[in-house]
């Protein structure tokens, strides 16, 4: 027995199933879910009921009087995310964000393609597929994120233009090589042209570009941006024709800035997260920025533009938005104030969680382990750095909290025995890169300012985007301590302190735990304390860590062969 249901939304990709014998037997009952039903198109909140047929899709939606004081919306949706950065796998990540009542994500799957190549964004989006979450995969458009990188992978204009003709992926995800896309270069442009070609969008990425680099950035077809960081970058880009997202992740917090665009612009903003760490993603997700919308007074119904709606409309998702004819993906809350609690959330008609179970009924596929990790432990003398001249200055990455962005500075290198050291009294470390795929590399040394810690070291192969090894100490042998541990794992998070290392291992592409968000959350919250109790008095430190490797936001940044000036695109010495 074969039937066809065929999909109509004008707003959405045209979506056709055929329904064979064995799909019929897992067919819904149909069922009504009644309550206060939030209309983001005709902007008001009426009493009603919502009928969900055997497909999923909503059939009718009935206004009426309900004794219900609850509240149904249109489930969130996170415009842009690498999943990679929870730790999770797909699967596990979607168990966390249904009781934060999204129920989709628009993703880039640039880490593990950095790793994996095709392979990992395949991995990512097979496991994605069987969990019952709405994940929508983009072909990364930067692996590496730029020529300098050494990565376990690289996605030219072939490979990414293979990617981009799977009916499975929707669009090209951000371009991150914004210099090349200026420049014109040949096989930035055949990516964006491959992006064209089959009608897909282009995301983009430009922090800080501005004035006629920026409109050449647009002319070339890239319609959003994630990274701005006041209203004045974000405008001069909104009348540049982009869309903004406005980005709160783990490092990366810009929603107090930028906030008022909600109300100002309603159809031209979305929400996203862009990373969000464990233990953050265990307590929170875009229900918190809704909530905080609410609490600044931004308007209900733009807020839930914002997201909801514009994420569907702008990329053409596959997700309802509670119209008849729409899947059935909507949250159900106990009320529209800011200190609302999600009670229920819904994926094409199924229930994917309940707060009052405490259930969470999203599948769980068997996880294959797949890695690339050949880096060689390291020794005291391989980091060690000499003063080439008693005058010479150092250029020291500055970083600010909350902010992706650093400053290139420069100052005197604290001296012993001719050798440039940390200097934890002046909150000057030593950071090191070093590639993980290749076992005869030498690392790279720089210092940076701002982390605080007053002892022991931390280690990340969490390392945009390369996913290299990365780590900041107040001592030598600290850092080589959490260096080695982290090899030793195959890849992880480690902290060294009083003789001990402490380590989260991510066996999965040296970036993804194997367990649960429960486990992973529990053990990153231990670790980010241990490095706290350092001394280190940033919100996130192993995000802003994770970020000290991306070439591409500036201004100085370090990668597996030495400091990077992002202004310039180009290494630069670390003697001045």
């Amino acid at each position: 027995m074969s039937l066809i249901y065929y999909r109509t939304n004008p707003y959405m990709h045209p979506l056709t199933f055929p329904l064979r014998e064995e799909t019929l037997t897992n067919l819904l009952a149909p069922y009504i879910v009644e309550g206060n039903i939030v209309d983001v198109f005709n902007r008001r909140i009426f009493g009603g009921r919502i009928h969900v047929n055997v497909f999923g899709l909503i059939e009718k939606i009935e206004e009426t009087p309900v004794t219900s004081v609850n509240y149904i919306m249109p489930g969130f949706i996170d415009s842009h995310v690498h999943v990679e950065s929870s730790m999770l796998m797909p699967s596990e990540f979607a168990r966390a964000a249904v009781s934060h009542g999204v129920v989709a994500a628009v993703c880039d799957p640039h880490e593990i393609a950095n790793i994996l190549g095709i392979e990992g964004v395949e991995y990512f989006i097979e496991n994605g597929k069987n969990s019952g979450f709405k994940f929508f995969f983009g072909a990364p458009s930067c692996v590496p994120a730029t020529p300098f990188d050494v990565s376990g992978a690289r996605l030219g204009a072939e490979e990414t233009a293979k990617l981009l003709s799977d009916k499975q992926i929707l669009f090209l995800a951000e371009m991150m090589n914004f210099p090349g896309v200026v420049a014109g270069d040949s096989e930035v442009m055949a990516k964006i042209e491959a992006a064209k070609n089959t009608g897909k969008q282009i995301d983009g990425h430009a922090p800080r570009l501005s004035g006629e680099a920026l409109h050449k950035y647009v002319a070339a077809g890239i319609s959003t941006d994630h990274e701005c960081m006041d209203i004045g970058e974000a405008e001069e880009k909104l009348l540049a024709g982009m869309k903004i997202l406005i980005r709160e992740g783990s490092a990366a917090k810009n929603f107090d800035a930028l906030y008022s665009l909600i109300d100002r612009y309603p159809d031209r903003v979305m929400l996203c997260t862009d990373d969000a760490h464990p233990d953050e993603l265990k307590m929170r997700y875009i229900n918190s920025l809704v909530s905080r919308g609410l609490s600044l007074g931004v308007n209900i119904f733009n807020l839930l533009q914002a997201a909801s709606v514009n994420p569907v409309m702008h990329y053409g998702l596959t997700a309802g938005l509670l119209r008849e004819g729409d899947f059935a993906d909507f949250t159900v809350t106990d009320s529209v104030k800011p200190d609302f609690c999600v009670l229920k959330t819904f994926i094409s008609g199924k229930l994917a969680y309940e707060k009052d179970e405490r259930k969470i009924s999203l599948h769980r596929p068997e996880i294959k382990i797949k890695n690339n990790f050949h880096a060689a432990k390291l020794c005291v003398d391989d980091i060690k750095i000499y003063i080439p001249d008693r005058d010479k200055n150092i250029r020291i990455i500055k970083i600010f909290n909350g902010e992706l962005y650093t400053e290139n500075t420069v100052g005197k290198p604290v001296a012993v025995n001719g050798e440039a050291v940390s200097s934890p009294e002046t909150d000057v470390l030593k950071i090191v890169a070093l590639n993980r795929y290749k076992p005869d590399a030498k690392p790279a040394v720089g210092f940076v300012s701002g982390f605080g810690l007053k002892q022991g070291a931390l280690c990340s192969t969490v390392a945009h985007d390369s996913h290299n090894i990365i780590a900041v100490g107040a001592d030598d042998k600290s850092i080589v301590e959490a260096i080695n541990a982290v090899i030793d794992a195959s890849g992880g998070i480690a902290v060294f302190s009083n003789g001990k290392v402490n380590i989260l291992p991510l066996p999965i592409a040296g970036i993804i735990s194997d367990k649960d968000i429960d486990t992973v959350s529990v053990s990153y919250s231990e670790i980010n304390r241990l490095v706290k109790n350092l001394g280190s008095t940033l919100d996130a430190p192993f995000m802003t860590l994770a970020f000290m490797s991306l070439l591409v936001i500036p201004e100085l940044k370090i990668g597996d062969g030495g400091l990077f000036d992002v202004n310039e695109f180009n290494y630069t010495e670390l003697f001045v």
